[in-house]
């Protein structure tokens, strides 16, 4: 029976489905193209004799691997868990196998992830790190898949784009903190092209509001909790000690409300304290922490109905589509 089972073919599936092979590739690809019952008589048929498809020969043939591939930084205490959530559920869904690579700070393995990608067929790529090397840009451009950038607005898409502005939500910290009556910022900027855009915007906002010069740390990616100590460290060394810490992340941030608690600071009246991806942590604090929220699940969606879109043959309108952002304002700020 072994033997038979190992054997079997699409045209064994489809006779004892009683429907044409044709209609078995379909189902293969993609399920939801059937009728219910005749997509369920083709899965039993398919359970019945232990058929494994050759998707690998099937993909060659109809020049679609059914791969969707997905660059990340990284997924430990990530702002784009819920975005790799959506995405991977709907893809799965719809009968794709997405793949996940990590590109690592400052997305060191970027090319070379790129060029493994392209190199087995994928049908579309989508990128939550920054690819700035403008030959791999170029390159990628000329190639035939779909490049989805995700998590910022490039002012000029590889392909298409899902994000949000970086430099709106610097601009628009600026306006939350000098509405608040805050006069001694201090940035914590990560080392990355999309927190340097936030950080161009806040500072351009600050100095047309007349602020005083801004103080700030450059800090290496990806953050991490110890990295808050350093921080507060630096902070206390300053001769004009900032009334309000603005962070880069989530994660810095609660590391600087421990040490600040832990100093006998009391936030947010000796100190205010801004984060950003509004993680489960912001909320769980104590106090809770003023943060940037992204809906990651939305970037997700949107990513797949534009694959969705592309697979029926329709173009999106425009070649960005903004999900925007806000400010969460809580008790640290």
């Amino acid at each position: 029976m072994n033997d038979i089972r190992s054997r079997a073919t699409l045209e064994d599936v489809a006779a004892l489905a009683k429907v044409s092979t044709a209609t078995v590739s379909r189902f293969l690809n993609n399920p939801g193209a059937l009728t219910a019952s005749t997509a369920e008589r083709v899965r039993e048929a398919v359970e019945a004799i232990d058929y494994v498809p050759n998707l690998l020969a099937g993909g060659l043939a109809s020049k679609r691997s059914r791969i969707i591939a997905t660059l990340v930084p990284s997924i430990a205490e990530s702002i784009f868990n819920d975005t790799i959530e959506a995405m991977v559920g709907a893809l799965t869904e719809d009968g794709y196998m997405p793949l996940l690579g990590l590109t690592k700070s400052n997305d060191a393995h970027m090319g070379e992830l790129i060029d493994t990608i392209l190199a087995r067929q994928a049908e579309a790529l989508i990128l939550t790190g920054q690819l700035t090397d403008v030959f791999t840009r170029e390159r990628l451009r000329r190639v035939q898949i779909t490049v989805i950038e995700t998590w910022g607005l490039p002012d000029d898409p590889i392909d298409v784009a899902v994000g949000f502005s970086h430099r709106a939500v610097g601009e628009e910290i600026a306006r939350f903190i000098l509405d608040r009556g805050y006069r001694r910022p201090f940035l914590v900027v990560p080392d990355s092209q999309r927190s340097g855009l936030r950080r161009s915007g806040f500072v351009d906002v600050w100095n047309a509001a007349g602020g005083a010069k801004v103080t700030e740390l450059s800090m290496p990616v990806p953050s991490c909790f110890s990295q808050g100590r350093l921080v507060f460290r630096r902070m206390l060394e300053m001769q004009r000690r900032p009334d309000v810490v603005i962070c880069g992340s989530d994660m810095l941030a609660q590391a600087i409300m421990i040490e600040a608690s832990a100093a006998g600071l009391r936030i947010p009246d000796d100190l205010a304290v801004i984060g950003f991806g509004n993680l489960a942590v912001a909320a769980a604090m104590r106090p809770t922490m003023t943060t940037i929220d992204v809906d990651g699940t939305r970037i997700g969606r949107e990513a797949v109905a534009l694959l969705r879109r592309r697979a029926a043959g329709n173009e999106s309108e425009s070649r960005s589509i903004d999900v925007g952002f806000r400010i969460i304002a809580r008790e640290s700020a």
